[in-house]
């Protein structure tokens, strides 16, 4: 049996979340699979080559351990070391310019720009968010008037968006296992089951194709305005993933795809 390597922080807080219950939960359903360790960010350099593949978790390694994380990619990229999700994603694993890049392109994407000289090329609206490109978990955004945004930094500037709600879609593999909302625009993880259209999955399938991750899982976060659904953000590091709020069948059905993956990524 291979042997799988979880890295998680398990006493990461999170507003409305649990990713430690989450943590534990995958490891013992992958169990089946694959011997199972779990180790701290902290640790994981000095373990992960015990392992056949390494599966990154929750925000915790990259937000609150970047020189960690940082010399757990260098180690793993230098080594060949198989990873989930592998380290090439073009979403928010390399940053978010991928919303700037995208915005410039065209892509149905929340209006975005990186410098205070560009802010014409938005919607003219009264409030605007700021945020760090390397961010998560909504540390250190800002909102506020043209006036107030800083000049320089690496940051984001996008409009204040009036959306009737956000929703995620969930995939592994390129392909789409379950979808969840948020009904109440205030309460962004207060999800609920969502059953997407033809169209809905056109859009999401979309930036799934684009990030060309092979393996691993993806989470495309939009919101619904009166135009139609715009991106917010294309998780592809370790979204958090609500197991709990889905149905068993559904549940079981997505692990097994993880499964399927890391098995297929490591070779074995």
């Amino acid at each position: 049996m291979s042997a799988l390597l979880l890295v998680s922080d398990l006493t990461y807080p999170a507003r409305g979340r649990r990713y430690g219950d989450e943590d534990a939960y995958l490891a013992s359903r992958l169990r089946a699979h694959f011997d199972v360790a779990l180790c701290h960010p902290a640790d994981a350099v000095a373990l992960m080559d015990r392992f056949d593949v390494v599966l990154v978790r929750n925000s915790g390694p990259v937000l609150h351990y970047p020189a960690e994380y940082a010399a757990f990619r260098a180690h793993a990229l230098a080594n060949g070391t198989a990873v989930f999700n592998p380290l090439h994603g073009r979403g928010d694993m390399a940053g978010k310019q991928y919303l700037v890049d995208l915005s410039a392109a065209g892509y149905p994407v929340i209006p975005t720009v990186d410098r205070v000289e560009d802010v014409d090329r938005l919607p003219d609206v009264a409030g605007y968010v700021v945020k760090p490109k390397a961010g998560a978990d909504s540390v250190g955004l800002l909102r506020t008037d043209r006036a107030g945004i800083p000049a320089g930094g690496d940051i984001l500037i996008q409009p204040e968006v009036d959306f009737e709600y956000e929703v995620s879609f969930y995939f592994v593999d390129h392909q789409f296992h379950y979808a969840l909302h948020a009904p109440d625009p205030g309460k962004r993880w207060e999800l609920r089951p969502y059953e997407p259209n033809g169209d809905d999955l056109a859009f999401a399938e979309r930036f799934v194709r684009w990030n060309t991750l092979d393996h691993g899982i993806q989470r495309v976060d939009a919101c619904r305005t009166a135009a139609g659904l715009l991106l917010v953000e294309l998780e592809d590091l370790n979204p958090y993933l609500s197991l709990d709020l889905v149905d068993e069948s559904t549940r079981d059905t997505f692990v097994e795809a993880v499964a399927a993956s890391l098995r297929d990524l490591s070779g074995h």
